[in-house]
């Protein structure tokens, strides 16, 4: 019943279309791994993080000598006629 020999071709689309399968798999796994190995490090990492202390707003004034904290296209344009 089953006598007849098999006779297989892998047409160039198909071996195209395996290699994108086996590169999208790497790279997925590859972030994958990436982004679950930066979470460990960051777990066993100790916290070397300085805290900033608050100040108030005369401080926050005399650092910035007056400037304004927010840069509009208006401030930009300004500087580029001058």
């Amino acid at each position: 019943m089953f006598n007849q020999a098999a006779a297989m071709y892998i047409d160039p689309a198909t071996t195209s279309l395996i290699i994108q399968i086996a590169a999208g798999v790497l790279i997925t796994a590859g972030t994958f791994i990436g982004i679950f190995w930066s979470k460990i490090k960051r777990a066993f990492k100790k916290n070397k993080a300085e805290t900033v202390p608050a100040i108030n707003a005369a401080e926050f004034n005399a650092l910035h000598d007056g400037e304004k904290d927010v840069i509009t296209a208006d401030d930009l344009l300004a500087d580029d006629e001058d």
